[in-house]
């Protein structure tokens, strides 16, 4: 090629790429104190019961005052706003509940920072999960409820079409957002313990379904782009029987069958990490 065509074949390079650069959106991974934050979920994102409740939230939501998302937003000096309601669905995320909007509907084209737990709802895990309380069969009575039903295939397909809904939804309205899935912790041990009270079976069915819920919660973070905290996998060695638990079964104190204040602290810690890398 002449030298004066290799010149300007190479200015025309430099100027598309100047042109890409000046149209792509700011890096997501950016959070600047101020930036609007905004947390979608079920009571495992409220942080039912752990501490006081959050003021002006909806008092039947069960927000409280260090749950994970607040506990994020103070680390990183962020502007939380935070929909997060105990009992919600991903139908509440994408629709109004009642007098609640959509969830979703908080998002504005200014959020950078949307994390999602939810899921756990639409297949019935804490009502499910709850069963291990029933009192055990006495005298040959039969108990007052049975193991922990596995979801239905059409359950399992429709909270991963509700998921990958959300994701899109989210990048939609709010495009320079960072996207992070937060996915259930879990109380389950390995074997029963007084707070856990299954059999083995039970058990094992329970545990397949807290594994399936991560699994789906994972492929749609994988497939849809966003980012991914494996909040389950903090449970190892915090589960229900430990000395320290990240959530727990039967509980005296708290609430039966959702995180406790630690595993919320755990939880803000590892998203803290995560979103101060920029990769």
């Amino acid at each position: 090629m002449a030298p004066g065509r290799l010149g300007a074949a190479v200015l025309m390079r430099g100027a598309v790429a100047l042109l890409a650069l000046a149209a792509a959106p700011a890096s997501p991974a950016a959070l600047p104190p101020g930036s609007t934050y905004v947390a979608l979920g079920s009571s495992y994102a409220a942080g039912a019961r752990i501490g006081a409740a959050a003021p002006s939230a909806p008092v039947r939501c069960g927000q409280t005052v260090n749950n994970y998302p607040r506990l994020v937003a103070a680390r990183l000096r962020l502007d939380l706003v935070d929909a997060s309601c105990g009992g919600a669905t991903t139908e509440h995320l994408l629709h109004a509940w009642n007098e609640l909007p959509a969830q979703l509907d908080h998002l504005t084209p200014a959020t950078r920072l949307v994390t999602v737990t939810i899921g756990g709802n639409d297949v019935h895990l804490v009502g499910d999960l709850a069963r291990a309380e029933c009192d055990p069969a006495r005298d040959g009575a039969a108990p007052r409820c049975g193991r922990p039903p596995l979801p239905t295939a059409a359950e399992w397909a429709r909270l991963e079409r509700h998921l990958t809904e959300v994701a899109r939804e989210v990048r939609r309205r709010a495009p320079r957002a960072r996207l992070v899935f937060v996915d259930y912790l879990d109380m389950l041990p390995a074997r029963p313990c007084a707070s856990v009270p299954y059999d083995s079976v039970g058990l094992a069915r329970a545990r397949a379904t807290v594994r399936h819920l991560a699994g789906v919660t994972a492929a749609v973070a994988r497939r849809e782009h966003a980012a991914l905290l494996r909040a389950g996998t903090l449970s190892r060695g915090h589960d229900s029987c430990a000395a320290e638990p990240y959530a727990v079964g039967r509980s005296a104190t708290g609430v039966s069958w959702h995180p406790t204040t630690a595993g919320h602290a755990a939880v803000a810690a590892a998203l803290v990490r995560l979103l101060s890398d920029p990769g």
